[in-house]
């Protein structure tokens, strides 16, 4: 049933392409907006656990890739069943432990757990031609998610502090350095130290197990959430927060927080 969908699909979108003026016209470049886009839109349904979001952007992206492949077979570069068959065969040879090779490729390890099937991971996309374990990390991620790849791809080749104690260490360190550029009122030189206290609060971050991006965006939810009731509640006292003093708003968001921690209605 799912290769009958599938196939479906790819013929909407050959009918889509000869016969909508919207769809003809698209271009690999004026797609690419729209595909980041949606994988925000999917992002964003994930974190909140949504599933029938997350199910129909799932599908907007598998759109998205067919009809880039079919871009792609209009101008004779490859084919929808090319990307298909280029994925498989790499998992294929990326997951000799599951696919076993006549011979193990030389450098690599048996896999006793997810961290060994992560280091051999690297080492063939090195043999494969990669000049960088970092070279797979896009230059366009977000700077938090960036910052979390290149610090697990890093790990792999065991360029990684041995527990979370070094790290916390390390963010003191690089507090005081921020401080000290402060003091000093160097803007170049605190946006650099602040970029380092950041790269290393993600780092902690990892050995918490915790999803910075998606940490910072439940902060970003929260805060959200919580600046809106205080406009409500500022409202209804017939004021604008901004003819209201600091210490009067602070005392309306500190109610919310604690009407939230009480599970009370604010």
């Amino acid at each position: 049933m799912a290769q009958q969908e599938f196939d479906r699909l790819v013929e909407i979108m050959n009918t889509l392409r000869e016969k909508c003026p919207w769809d003809r016209k698209q271009t690999l470049q004026s797609l690419r907006q729209l595909t980041i886009e949606e994988t925000y839109e999917l992002a964003d349904a994930i974190l909140e656990e949504d599933w029938d979001n997350i199910k129909e952007e799932l599908g907007d992206l598998i759109l998205h890739m067919v009809f880039y492949s079919k871009i792609a077979t209009e101008q004779g570069k490859f084919t929808i069943q090319d990307v298909l068959t280029g994925i498989c065969e790499k998992l294929i040879v990326r997951h000799p432990h599951v696919y076993p090779p006549d011979e193990l490729p030389e450098g690599l390890k048996q896999v006793r757990n997810e961290e060994d099937v992560k280091q051999n991971w690297e080492k063939l996309k090195l043999k494969e031609g990669k000049k960088s374990v970092l070279s797979g990390v896009p230059d366009s991620l977000p700077s938090v998610v960036k910052a979390m790849r290149l610090q697990e791809k890093a790990k792999q080749v065991g360029f990684e502090w041995d527990n979370k104690e070094d790290v916390w260490l390390k963010i003191q360190e690089e507090l005081n350095e921020l401080k000290e550029a402060v003091e000093k009122e160097s803007i170049k030189k605190q946006e650099e130290e602040l970029g380092d206290l950041l790269f290393s609060i993600v780092n902690y971050a990892r050995f918490l197990k915790v999803d910075a991006d998606a940490a910072l965006e439940y902060t970003n939810k929260k805060f959200k959430q919580r600046f809106g009731k205080m406009e409500d509640i500022a409202r209804s006292q017939g004021k604008n927060l901004g003819d209201m003093t600091l210490s009067e708003m602070d005392a309306i968001w500190n109610s919310i927080k604690t009407a939230e921690k009480n599970n009370e209605p604010v």
